[in-house]
């Protein structure tokens, strides 16, 4: 379910330094990365005009390794050399380079503009008449191609280091994804993006792009409860809890049962409602395999008393919503079943504050996510364009990004929903909250463009069936 690696700015350097300890040399990664990404602006480009921009360091140096090629395939490519190449790898690649290289006042346009100012290593705003020149030759082009990273990203963040940046078409990864592929702000600049392989074997530790699970059918003998029963805690917004009855009907649970004082105007004729009294809060049934509780809860005493219950139970509990702005550590003391949490950016917040975890204002989303999963126990789905999965024991996975239009009332409640029904079926915490974060991005693809939550929710079963051998 994990695809490839996506790592820190010190983990990339770590990793080129034992490709090249094993008998590679920085040449040898240049001439791989450089013509992986030449072969792709190629097929965009074709013969057109391309002009590269070119930094002083090593990723100046892929650059006029990409602008080589280009011009052996017959391409219209100059380079415009920001300044003279810094490192050895990079002067090598310039002589043999057979195109013009241009001064920074040259005045070029054409299809696409390439580039390779700066990449993975900065860590500084670029200066001022660098940025202009950017933009400028970004404003002069079609469409703008960046080479490893948009110049004037934060890898490790996806803060901008400089704004405005120019919104480029295609962003090409070299050896490995980092963090900024895949967080915002600067994966909103980005594109489409492709990653370029140069060899990079198994990085102890690093993170993972989230890939399609294998949803795994009912064995021949299944049945209801064996497929996992899921109780939904319900509360003072009845609608936010059948929204998430709805995806998790169609997320894989066999049964699943809405737990609350009062009966919603409306049910799906397929969804069980039972009673429970906030005050003697008595969780009775004990097939249930998995607990939601959080959406449309509500946030009084009453609450309170039911979020409490649902912890109190041993099976593991997916916590959403009002849920997570009651959350508090004592209600988690001794529990020995792992949950999920799932909280937005202001929940997030919310629950930093609650447990501690609040140490640096420049920290991370992969820091805040994973400093939350150790301190809770639980599995942390940070929601958002850039939604982050970590696990108490250190995994960190990237989520890859989703539809836009999921910027609606009430898909939360579905991804909830959808993780808690995976997390009925086979009660991995870590499992549901990856496949759950995938069938809700795939549901929202499925849907289209301007979908309601529960259209999204219909649109789980069918997310399922793509993934079900």
């Amino acid at each position: 379910m994990r695809a490839d690696p996506v790592l820190t700015a010190s983990e990339m350097r770590e990793a080129e330094g034992a490709l090249i300890a094993n008998g590679s040399s920085v040449d040898d990664l240049m001439q791989i990365a450089g013509r992986g990404a030449g072969e792709l602006i190629w097929r965009a480009a074709g013969t057109r005009p391309v002009t590269v921009l070119c930094g002083p360091g090593n990723n100046g140096g892929d650059g006029y390794v990409i602008a080589e090629l280009l011009r052996s395939r017959g391409t219209d490519v100059a380079v415009i050399a920001a300044a003279d190449p810094a490192t050895d790898a990079a002067r090598n690649a310039r002589a043999a380079f057979g195109g013009p290289v241009l001064a920074p006042g040259a005045k070029r346009s054409g299809d696409v503009l390439v580039d390779c100012l700066f990449g993975t290593g900065l860590t500084r705003p670029v200066e001022a008449a660098l940025a202009n020149l950017l933009a400028e030759l970004a404003a002069s082009h079609h469409r703008s191609v960046a080479v490893d990273l948009p110049s004037g990203v934060d890898a490790d963040s996806g803060a901008l280091l400089n704004d405005p940046l120019p919104r480029y078409a295609l962003t090409i990864a070299l050896g490995a994804w980092k963090f900024a592929h895949w967080s915002m702000p600067a994966m909103a600049r980005m594109g489409m993006k492709r990653c370029v392989p140069i060899g990079i074997g198994e990085v102890h530790g690093a993170a993972s792009l989230l890939g399609a699970p294998t949803i795994e059918p009912p064995a021949a003998d299944a049945h209801k409860y064996s497929r996992g029963l899921l109780g939904i805690i319900g509360g003072a917004m009845p609608g936010a809890a059948v929204l998430s009855a709805m995806a998790g009907m169609r997320a894989g649970a066999g049964y699943v049962k809405l737990l609350s004082q009062d009966a919603p105007a409306a049910l799906p004729p397929e969804l069980v409602w039972e009673e429970v009294d906030a005050k003697a809060v008595a969780l009775s049934d004990k097939r249930i395999a998995a607990f939601l509780v959080g959406p449309g809860l509500g946030r009084d005493a009453g609450a309170s008393q039911m979020l409490a219950a649902g912890l109190r139970e041993e099976v593991p509990v997916v916590v959403d919503a009002d849920g997570l702005n009651l959350l508090k550590p004592e209600m988690l003391s001794g529990r020995s079943m792992v949950g999920v949490l799932t909280p937005h950016e202001g929940e997030m917040i919310a629950l930093e504050r609650a447990f501690g975890t609040v140490d640096d204002p420049g920290s991370t989303r992969r820091e805040r996510a994973l400093a939350l999963a150790k301190r809770t126990g639980m599995v942390v789905v940070l929601k958002g364009p850039d939604t982050m999965i970590a696990a108490p024991g250190g995994i960190v996975v990237c989520g890859g990004g989703a539809s836009s239009w999921l910027s609606v009332a009430g898909t939360g409640d579905v991804l909830a929903g959808t993780i808690a029904s995976r997390l009925a079926v086979h009660r991995d915490p870590l499992r549901a909250a990856e496949e759950g974060v995938w069938l809700h991005a795939r549901a929202a693809a499925l849907s289209g463009p301007a979908f309601t939550a529960a259209t999204l929710a219909l649109r789980v079963a069918e997310a399922v069936s793509e993934r079900t051998q």
